[in-house]
């Protein structure tokens, strides 16, 4: 079995949230976590717990494998999420439920 690297995960993490224009602050207050922990992340310091990264890869729009491997993301993975957080949660729960809809009848 292959090595976990943490500082590749981590530096990973910090590069997608640039790339997004994402603070640390943003960051955390989206994943319920502190911002000390977001830093630990992308220093490499702490590893990932599943459901946080479960929703950093929701919030940064790829693939938890993204996340952990650095393997070239599929492009059905990615997730357009320009905005998504900015929006109410009345409305990411909408579009929650179209999402899970149009994957239901397909």
């Amino acid at each position: 079995m292959e090595k976990v690297d943490l500082k590749e995960i981590g530096t990973r993490i910090a590069k997608l949230r640039k790339q997004k224009g994402l603070t640390q602050e943003y960051l955390a207050e989206k994943m319920d976590v502190s911002i000390q922990m977001i830093s630990n992340l992308e220093r490499g310091n702490k590893a990932i717990k599943i459901d946080n990264l479960i929703k950093l890869s929701t919030i940064l729009g790829v693939s938890t494998d993204y996340i952990l491997t650095g393997g070239s993301p599929a492009a059905e993975q990615q997730i357009p999420l320009n905005g998504f957080w900015s929006l109410t949660d009345k409305d990411r729960r909408m579009i929650e439920h179209l999402v899970l809809y149009c994957l239901n009848n397909n």
